[in-house]
């Protein structure tokens, strides 16, 4: 906590669920938190995203009536309201928006600025704070999109980065394609895949394919460093994902979805059994945590179950804040939220019992 600070800042824990949003609130302290919702009550949460620029949360929803839309909170959940144009594809386009799997805010220097990634493959962009959203269409025409296959959970668009030192570069993930990078802003697109194996070649038979991505976090210190949690491991890029390098080595299984980074560079994975299998090994939720870029992993286990809790965490259920030490969460698929105020060191689990948890996203105030 800043010790000029007179009042301490708020933090937001906003949870997306099967079964609708719930929201935990502390401050810096992050000693005692208090639990509302459920919001959106029996709306599927697919993605969600606080932005303090605006003092607005946007949810990506879905519904077996009303399908996948946008609705927008400026109390802090308490009341929800739909934008004014979802993303939506041509009426004549082949694709189908199935899920709108992720929402991130544009660059500092871009207020009202939205960006959101959606199955079938493409990102969509709004100027206007989340309230109109046009496709950024050179992703999906890039000469590679004829031969994009999907991977078990869809052909879906569920990372997307921008540099922070600079609101015209992005990149996106999308399984099970692999990495695209943008320097102009989303107008043209390049794949970089190179040091990423093909995760299924006797399914996906294209050399240039099958590259399946779960997870895609950028430093906020080290300009071009980015790590992702791959189908088969966790990988670095130093070059602004041009090339790839294995950086599992000390972890226990190659698997897992989620990944998270905290701003001094701390690097955060759940590995999981299998894909096969997706629980944590041995019914022990275990946070592997490294501090020198991926070189050597530390167990964290203080306040985790290590007997007979067999769960999964899904690829956007845990987060990091942005305070010193900072606060590290993750939810799991029995619907637990479990916390840690000090870098991951000790951890609790923090009250109710909620839906399946599908995505985490941290709010500071």
């Amino acid at each position: 906590m800043d010790p000029t600070s007179a009042t301490p800042r708020p933090i937001l824990l906003l949870i997306g669920t099967v079964k609708g949003v719930f929201i935990y609130r502390s401050d810096e302290t992050r000693a005692d938190w208090t639990l509302t919702g459920p919001h959106l009550g029996g709306w599927e949460i697919f993605s969600l995203c606080g932005d303090s620029r605006n003092h607005r949360i946007i949810a990506g929803t879905d519904h077996f009536m009303h399908g996948a839309t946008l609705r927008t909170s400026r109390d802090d959940g308490a009341t929800w309201e739909p934008v004014a144009r979802d993303p939506a594809f041509p009426k004549d386009s082949s694709f189908k928006l199935n899920h709108i799997w992720q929402i991130v805010p544009g660059h500092s220097s871009e207020p009202g600025t939205w960006y959101a990634g959606v199955d079938d493959a493409a990102l969509f962009v709004s100027r206007d704070e989340g309230q109109t959203w046009s496709e950024l269409d050179g992703l999906t025409r890039h000469p590679t999109r004829p031969r994009w296959t999907p991977g078990f959970g869809g052909l879906c668009l569920h990372s997307i980065l921008v540099d922070p030192s600079n609101p015209r570069r992005l990149w996106v993930g999308i399984s099970s394609v692999g990495v695209f990078r943008s320097d102009d802003g989303g107008e043209t697109w390049k794949l970089c895949n190179e040091g990423l194996h093909n995760v299924a070649p006797g399914f996906i038979t294209d050399t240039d394919m099958g590259r399946c991505v779960h997870k895609m976090v950028v430093d906020p210190q080290r300009l071009g460093v980015l790590y992702i949690q791959y189908h088969g491991g966790v990988f670095k890029s130093e070059d602004g994902a041009d090339t790839w390098t294995r950086i599992s080595a000390g972890l226990p299984h190659d698997f897992g979805f989620p990944m998270a980074l905290t701003a001094r560079g701390d690097l955060f994975v759940v590995p999981l059994l299998s894909d096969e299998n997706r629980v944590v090994p041995d019914g022990a939720l275990k946070v592997w945590r490294s501090r020198d870029q991926g070189r050597t992993w530390r167990a964290m286990t203080s306040g985790l179950p290590q007997e007979s809790h067999f769960v999964g965490v899904l690829r956007d259920a845990m987060a990091s804040d942005p305070f010193s030490p900072a606060g590290v969460y993750l939810g799991t698929t029995m619907g637990e939220v479990f916390a840690s105020n000090d870098d991951g060191e000790t951890w609790r689990q923090l009250p109710g019992q909620l839906p399946r948890i599908t995505t985490l996203k941290t709010w500071a105030g």
